[in-house]
């Protein structure tokens, strides 16, 4: 992995710096997923597919996706 800096909103950088350990590595894993896609040509369609079979392999259940995605 190599790091790289990009700017987001106070409140995501605050939600972030605050995170337990946990919820940080799956941020970090659905940010890199998410990336990943949005560099290829693909449709929107695909593009969330493919970060769901991603998620899932690498061990995050619908049920952790809705929980990082939650408004706290």
């Amino acid at each position: 992995m190599e790091n790289i800096t990009l700017q987001v909103d106070p409140e995501i950088a605050k939600a972030y710096r605050e995170a337990e350990p946990e919820k940080k590595q799956n941020v970090l894993l659905v940010c890199n997923i998410i990336l990943k896609e949005l560099f290829k040509n693909t449709s929107f369609e695909e593009i969330v597919q493919q970060i769901r079979q991603e998620a899932e392999q690498n061990g995050l259940t619908p049920e952790i996706l809705e929980e990082l995605l939650k408004d706290e």
